[in-house]
């Protein structure tokens, strides 16, 4: 016997009466608002072709490392659930191809494993795009496997289920992709000349030239000195190298950078201090000391140059970036393995907060691992500092819990006029509409509490809403 689908229309609001009625409310006045989605590591590839998703697994499972975590905790090889090892030579590679799951067959294992997702937000999320974009009426596990594949499949050949249609199905503004600054960006350039209306910016990631870490780093400034006719193996070529890819990215309609390093570290150098250290970074000869500081370093530098262009700041740290390391020599980056740990900002960010903090034309948007820090240094920090605000509850946060745990930390001391709106941060295309839902109706609930806590009138509210919804994240990264 298969179980129903149902999306409780109530679902996520307080359980009291009185403040669901409220909360219900405020969010049928934002619920149909269209979707600003500042931030993500969407395929510009998919809007620039616009051709029909292939099949259920790949457009669903194997892009989603939210998914083949929780897979891999409970001992099912990411093989088995569709997901390829990395080119390790042509002997190597064809041996793992051979065991990879068709995608039908990766398909069913998921389906036979989803109750694993029960309470999570994956959950929430993928049956939320079950049931309002594909209409499925049943709940998916083993015996349903098979029925919703094929329902699926059918609907991705379809024109309404293409990128570009599912895009403007959204009701998707603007959507913001991340890239490395080597990309050449030829996707978006395919997508503006089409003439397509959709927007779909680029995002400027500096990780793979500004961290000594990063897998390639030499080779990636030898490729970032080609692009740009620049001597990137000297302090001031690279720093200009940087400038010219910045201003590339800006043509190609970014907004606002990433950064994802480590720590929140920062540190301000002086220019012979720099050139110094730059010289041992280059030569490979940096240790691990040395390149923490040359990281510290850049994103003081990295805000200078957005204080010059005007592009948003964003600075995502305190991952271990793939803890595990077996995972990572055989299937690279992003495939769930990277753990969150404690992280300081009161320190960390002085040296740049003293050189640029007190800028009104600078935006740095900060974001967190650490709920922590949420009121003891980012709240704080937010309330002060004309250059910061806060993004939204990230990664391993970005669910319901997570969204009230920080607007009950911060709000009391950033307010809400302090933080950046919602972004969704994801991969799975689909997951847009259904996480930026979950947003509206957990921040509607948090405002309808204190409407009956008599703190705030239902006038006000009801603009809070609408800010917290699209405004603010549509002026936080000046879209």
């Amino acid at each position: 016997m298969t179980r129903p689908l149902i999306l409780h229309p109530d679902r996520l609001f307080p359980t009291d009466p009185g403040v669901r009625a409220i909360a219900r409310r405020l969010y049928q006045s934002v619920e149909g608002l269209p979707i600003i989605s500042p931030h993500g590591h969407t395929d510009p590839e998919w809007f620039a072709s616009n051709a029909n998703f292939s099949n259920p697994t790949d457009l669903l499972l194997t892009p989603d490392h939210y998914l083949f975590r929780m897979l891999y905790s409970q001992g099912i090889a990411m093989e088995s659930v569709g997901v390829r090892p990395r080119q390790l030579g042509a002997r190597t590679q064809s041996a793992a191809s051979k065991a990879v799951a068709e995608p039908r067959a990766a398909w069913r294992l998921f389906a036979a494993n989803y109750h694993l997702f029960r309470g999570t937000p994956s959950r929430l999320w993928l049956d939320w795009v079950f049931a309002e974009v594909f209409g499925l009426k049943d709940c998916l596990e083993a015996a349903t496997a098979d029925r919703h594949y094929d329902q699926i499949s059918a609907a991705l050949s379809t024109p309404a289920f293409k990128p570009r249609a599912l895009f403007d199905r959204f009701r998707i503004e603007v959507l913001a992709t991340t890239e490395s600054p080597l990309d050449p960006l030829h996707h978006h350039q395919a997508i503006r000349s089409s003439g397509w209306g959709g927007r779909i910016i680029t995002t400027f990631r500096p990780d793979p030239v500004v961290d000594p870490a990063y897998e390639g780093f030499l080779g990636n400034l030898k490729t970032l000195s080609d692009l740009t006719g620049k001597d990137c193996f000297n302090y001031a070529g690279y720093l200009e190298a940087l400038r010219r890819r910045r201003g590339f990215f800006a043509a190609n309609g970014a907004t606002a950078s990433d950064h994802g390093h480590p720590t929140a570290a920062t540190a301000d150098l002086s220019p012979r201090e720099a050139e110094q250290l730059f010289a041992l970074i280059a030569r490979g000869d940096a240790d691990d000391k040395q390149s923490e500081l040359f990281r510290a370093h850049m994103l003081t530098v990295m805000a200078g140059m957005s204080l010059e262009d005007g592009m948003v700041m964003q600075i995502h740290p305190g991952s271990f970036r793939n803890h595990n390391r077996e995972v990572f020599e055989r299937f690279g980056r992003d495939k769930g393995a990277d753990i969150p740990g404690a992280t300081d900002y009161v320190t960390a960010l002085r040296p740049l907060l003293d050189r640029y903090g007190n800028e009104p034309t600078l935006t740095v948007i900060l974001f967190t691992l650490d709920e922590t820090a949420y009121a003891r240094e980012l709240a704080p920090l937010a309330g002060h500092y004309p250059a910061l605000k806060l993004g939204p509850p990230w990664w391993f946060h970005d669910s319901p819990e997570g969204m009230r745990r920080f607007r009950q930390c911060v709000t009391e001391t950033a307010g809400f006029y302090n933080t950046a709106g919602f972004n969704d941060d994801t991969r799975a295309f689909l997951s847009i509409p259904a996480r930026h839902d979950v947003a509206r109706r957990m921040d509607c609930g948090f405002l309808a509490q204190l409407i009956a806590d008599h703190r705030l009138e239902e006038w006000e509210a009801a603009e809070l809403a609408v800010e917290l919804a699209y405004s603010f994240a549509k002026r936080a990264y000046r879209l």
